[in-house]
């Protein structure tokens, strides 16, 4: 289920692409929901050890995401 959630946004972040400025709402909403989603894994990870495996690979890519994504929002929409 999750995979079908990301595969719909991806295509939706890349017409998003075409225009950043007009569709910033989905790029922080992408932002934001894999840091918590992030969150929540590296919590479960940590109290749960059959989840570490996330720790070397979902959790760390969750993350990376936010940071990119963030890094490649116009200046004008941090703020």
């Amino acid at each position: 289920m999750i995979m079908g959630v990301y595969a719909t946004l991806g295509v939706f972040l890349i017409l998003a692409a075409k225009n950043p400025l007009a569709h910033t709402s989905l790029i922080w909403f992408t932002i934001w929901s894999s840091i918590v989603h992030g969150g929540i894994m590296l919590v479960q990870a940590i109290a749960d050890e059959t989840e570490r495996a996330n720790l070397l690979g979902d959790i760390p890519a969750l993350f990376l995401v936010a940071l990119v994504l963030w890094y490649l929002m116009p200046r004008s929409t941090r703020s």
